[in-house]
């Protein structure tokens, strides 16, 4: 099984030895293409306006000069063009990509793409509580071979994507798995913090806040905060089929 892999943490990043090392497991074969540099946040974005150039940097390793988006589409249209990969895995991200992260991760557009371009395609997320550098990425190793064997056997339609987010603790003590939808947190997300440079020009940057809410039942994150994988299947198809039609029938009136 040819497995193309991606992140949206840069080439370098450790998440991707972690996924790397997922794919070995699973008796696959990783072709690596992945960003030359951390893209966290780009979402869905696309290089339209700039050249991709890829680099090989070593055996089935590329880095692309590009969005996440862009390694997806370089990998299956240019490295697998005579053959499609059999598999995309995107990550593993360091961080959860749960709730509205959804919307703007790199990671999960790896996987939309990958999707779009009709191949299987999941996204793997490890969550951690703490600091950056203090990630739990065994929880991710240690479980992620099973769970990818097991959603594949129950089969990945066309048209969707999976997400799996890791919850923060080791592997032993997770309390098992949860097949969730995507939650909503109820805080207010972004913040824009006012700073000062050198010469009292300001600057910005703009931060996530998380405060304290109840998840609701049966998310992503309610899933996380209790210690369990989060297995989440997302649809390419965006349409509010409810809406749709009760908007259908208002204009059909004239």
């Amino acid at each position: 099984m040819r497995i193309l892999i991606t992140n949206d943490d840069g080439v370098h990043a450790h998440g991707l030895k972690v996924l790397e090392a997922i794919v070995t497991k699973l008796g696959g074969e990783a072709f690596v293409v992945a960003p030359e540099s951390d893209q966290s946040g780009v979402a869905h974005s696309l290089s339209l306006s700039n050249p991709l150039r890829l680099r090989e940097i070593g055996p089935r390793r590329y880095a692309v000069q590009g969005t996440p988006t862009d390694c997806v589409i370089m990998g299956v249209k240019r490295l697998f063009a005579d053959q499609p990969p059999d598999l995309i895995l995107s990550g593993v991200n360091r961080g959860q990509n749960a709730a509205e992260d959804v919307t703007y991760s790199g990671t999960i557009a790896a996987a939309i793409e990958g999707a779009l371009l009709g191949v299987p395609s999941m996204a793997l997320s490890q969550a951690y509580g703490g600091a950056r550098d203090k990630v739990e990425w065994d929880c991710a190793a240690t479980l992620a071979p099973a769970i990818i064997e097991r959603i594949l056997a129950a089969g990945v339609p066309e048209g969707m994507l999976v997400n799996i987010n890791f919850p923060a603790c080791p592997a032993a003590k997770t309390a098992g798995i949860a097949v969730t939808r995507q939650g909503r947190r109820e805080t207010e997300l972004m913040q824009v913090e006012e700073r000062r440079d050198g010469r009292g020009i300001p600057y910005y940057w703009l931060m996530f806040k998380h405060g304290g809410f109840v998840p609701g039942a049966g998310t992503d994150i309610e899933a996380l905060a209790a210690g369990k994988v989060s297995i989440t299947p997302l649809k390419l198809d965006l349409t509010d089929e409810a809406t749709r039609a009760r908007y259908a029938a208002a204009f059909a009136s004239g």
